[in-house]
């Protein structure tokens, strides 16, 4: 069975983009006379997708744009002194350009349909399961606490993403606050916690002190979500 951290989506669209790739190859494939190897097609669609690009944020993914065809450029070059070579792997290595704006349509596409499936308003896209999951302290002013499982189960659809007030928690915690009494906001890390199936996630899961909230941090963004009940348990805040 697939890891949890598979990325479905984006595993299913490349097949899609290279299939679409694959099949206008296939068409040029019989239209021609003389008919090139397989593998020396596939070498040069490969050579003719490198191109200079520039990169173009939206819905914060980073997407590029190529602009100029590198790669067809380095097939000519090594091609045209051959007689006939140039003419008979030309629009395949014009294909491997133009594949990668076939790879741009398909990421553009892939977008909503990823976001509609895995919201990242939604803390279940990034804890799914907890079954093996549990508490650890990173900082000394925690009070020896663990993970309630159940509560976080019965309330995966019930946490709000809140505002992240960095300016706010800094000052309570290192301006406001006595230096021999600081407290850390997210003291807790949550480890082994599974992220919604498909979703190809990856994140680091920080739960705040009072247990009700949770600071979700991505390799591009952080999420805070708020919850109406305590996911710890033991100390103070014991059942």
């Amino acid at each position: 069975m697939w890891n949890v951290s598979f990325d479905i989506i984006g595993f299913l669209i490349g097949l899609l983009a290279w299939g679409t790739i694959g099949y206008i190859a296939y068409r040029i494939y019989t239209k021609q006379s003389e008919k090139p190897r397989l593998w020396k097609i596939v070498v040069v669609i490969i050579v003719g997708l490198f191109s200079f690009s520039i990169n173009w944020t939206m819905f914060d993914t980073v997407l590029e744009i190529s602009i100029l065809p590198l790669g067809v450029w380095i097939l000519y070059v090594g091609l045209k002194g051959k007689e006939g070579r140039w003419q008979t792997y030309r629009r395949f290595a014009w294909l491997g350009f133009w594949a990668n704006f076939i790879f741009l349509a398909t990421a553009l596409f892939s977008m909503p349909i990823y976001n509609a499936i895995y919201p990242d308003t939604k803390a279940s896209t990034y804890i799914s399961s907890v079954k093996n999951a549990s508490i650890v302290t990173i900082h000394p002013s925690a009070i020896e606490m663990v993970l309630n499982k159940e509560t976080v189960v019965n309330q995966l659809d019930e946490f709000e993403r809140s505002r992240i007030l960095n300016e706010v928690w800094y000052e309570e915690t290192y301006i406001n606050a006595d230096s021999n009494k600081r407290n850390e906001r997210f003291p807790y890390l949550l480890i082994d916690a599974k992220p919604k199936w498909g979703s190809g996630t990856h994140s680091t899961i920080y739960i705040e002190e009072d247990g009700k909230g949770i600071l979700i941090s991505t390799k591009d963004k952080q999420y805070y979500f708020r919850a109406n009940s305590s996911v710890l348990k033991g100390g103070d805040q014991s059942e």
